[in-house]
């Protein structure tokens, strides 16, 4: 006789929940106390860079706009909640962490790049574009970098899924969805447009660290899920 039992998705597993009231509660206390400064990433070259904000600025969101981290939230918990039921609590709050160190180690190294490169202008006499290449060096907070390392790890685990976009009436599969929010990321992140301010390349590091971890847990049984 077998001893198969069905185990019912849990809809709003543990960490996930847990991911969603700590980034809420954050984010109330960066509205009621001013906080956002102390838990921003900064460049590391900067004055106001401490250690800590690696990790507090994956927990932050602008705060004068709402929609930052309810679309955060929302995918988190919309694509989150699958790989948690997946690969259990531990392994997932791993995954989405590392993803996060992955997105700030690509952010910081891209700040650090464009440092250098104002320091370089500025010795120049070249001073506009040393303030454009200078630009692009303020705070960075939010969760996305985390985010897209879960996109990526469903797209992978889950490619032929069929997901609908706002205002577009055809589904698309998660693998086609995924690969052209990472190239839209890329395309407007080297063209370095003036005032965009989102962290394109925090993103793509955590969109690249999320397929490296996926891929190499994933490796050994070839599993895919559909």
């Amino acid at each position: 006789m077998s001893d198969f039992r069905y185990t019912r998705p849990d809809p709003f597993p543990p960490i996930v929940k847990n991911l969603i009231i700590i980034n809420v509660l954050v984010f109330l206390a960066q509205i009621i106390l001013g906080i956002t400064d102390k838990v921003a990433m900064y460049p590391i070259r900067h004055p106001s860079f401490e250690p800590y904000q690696i990790a507090t600025h994956m927990f932050a969101h602008s705060p004068g706009i709402i929609f930052h981290i309810f679309i955060n939230m929302f995918m988190l918990w919309m694509f989150g909640r699958t790989l948690e039921n997946v690969w259990g609590p531990k392994r997932f709050l791993l995954f989405y962490l590392i993803c996060g160190v992955g997105a700030a180690a690509a952010h910081l190294g891209v700040q650090e790049i464009a440092w250098q490169r104002a320091e370089a202008l500025y010795a120049e006499g070249n001073i506009a574009a040393a303030q454009s290449a200078a630009s692009s060096l303020g705070p960075a907070l939010g969760a996305s970098g985390a985010v897209m390392g879960v996109l990526v790890a469903f797209a992978f685990l889950f490619p032929n899924t069929e997901l609908y976009l706002m205002f577009i009436p055809v589904p698309i599969k998660a693998k086609w969805l995924v690969m052209g929010y990472v190239a839209f990321d890329l395309i407007f992140g080297v063209a370095n447009r003036p005032g965009d301010n989102v962290a394109r390349f925090a993103h793509l590091g955590g969109a690249l660290t999320g397929f490296i971890l996926v891929w190499i847990w994933n490796k050994n049984s070839r599993k895919r899920f559909y």
